[in-house]
């Protein structure tokens, strides 16, 4: 069983080997590959809520969790790690949804993850030819169809739409929030700020080589949409460096905030990783960065 310590996924020098818990958690419906023992995955009860699996225009399916009281809420836009849409992600929507708000997390790597093998493999090179399928391009116009849906329901207040998303999401989050003036604030979770690091001379060339993109350090500078930015100052693949860098090219377009104890994932409460004293503040920093920024929770 491994655990994800990088955005990208693991390096082999990373590898940690759990000592129990994998069985329970894959029946509950957390990912194989990075599950550990060393932390008990939060689950929040579904009471006063309405869950459902949707299926948005142009089949891009969906979880939904919103508060069941009639009424028009804010709605935030939750973007999953790179194992998709997985028990962690559907307690996230629950925990926004019981604060007040319509929580949604679009099926961003559905197209290539046919029996959803994310939620069950432990290659990387599987997981990664899966998640290297899903395209900027896509990426983004998959948040879009995401906002248009959000428009018909009756259920949402579309002046009131934010954006989180942690891991490969929380980098989805920064660009998400420089492309569509809808997304009122965002909130980004240790994702890569700039592209990874070129391998060494003497490594072999990557299965899958990096799509050639733009990255937040590239749209910084133009950033309309305030995002806040959350991360671990032990990050093995988002350097301290990066985060400060980013904090300069930032000005007072949105805020950052590093975590000096803290290692890459550490709100996901059911990885090893998990820093509770930050993922609490950075929960409730979410929550007033949201609420400063047009996006409070409750009715609208």
């Amino acid at each position: 069983m491994l655990t994800l310590t990088r955005p990208e996924g693991t390096d082999p020098r990373d590898l940690d080997l759990s000592r129990r818990g994998l069985a329970a958690l894959l029946a509950a419906g957390y990912a194989a590959f990075s599950s550990g023992a060393e932390a008990a995955a939060i689950m929040t009860p579904g009471e006063g809520l309405v869950q459902e699996s949707v299926t948005l225009p142009g089949g891009l399916p969906a979880f939904v969790a919103r508060p069941a009281a009639k009424g028009r809420y804010g709605m935030v836009i939750v973007v999953n790690e790179i194992f998709g849409v997985h028990e962690y992600i559907k307690d996230i929507c629950r925990r926004l949804a019981t604060l007040g708000y319509v929580a949604v997390a679009p099926e961003f790597f559905y197209r290539a993850n046919t029996g959803n093998i994310l939620a069950t493999t432990t290659d990387r090179a599987v997981m990664m030819k899966i998640v290297a399928q899903a395209k900027h391009e896509q990426v983004m116009g998959d948040v879009g169809t995401t906002l248009d849906w959000a428009t018909k329901q009756a259920f949402v207040a579309p002046k009131r739409i934010g954006i989180t998303g942690f891991c490969w999401g929380g980098t989805v989050t920064w660009m998400a929030a420089a492309r569509f003036p809808a997304i009122k604030a965002g909130v980004a979770w240790y994702g890569r700020l700039a592209p990874p690091a070129p391998p060494k001379a003497d490594a072999p060339p990557p299965a899958n080589p990096p799509e050639v993109r733009q990255y937040p350090f590239d749209i910084a500078a133009g950033l309309k949409t305030p995002v806040l930015g959350l991360y671990g100052g032990l990050d093995k693949g988002i350097p301290a460096a990066d985060v400060e860098a980013m904090r300069g090219k930032l000005g007072t377009r949105g805020e950052l905030v590093l975590y000096p104890n803290a290692e890459h994932g550490f709100h996901a409460d059911y990885r090893p990783s998990y820093n509770p004293e930050a993922a609490a503040d950075g929960w409730a920093r979410l929550q007033a960065w949201f609420k400063t920024h047009g996006v409070p929770a409750g009715k609208a």
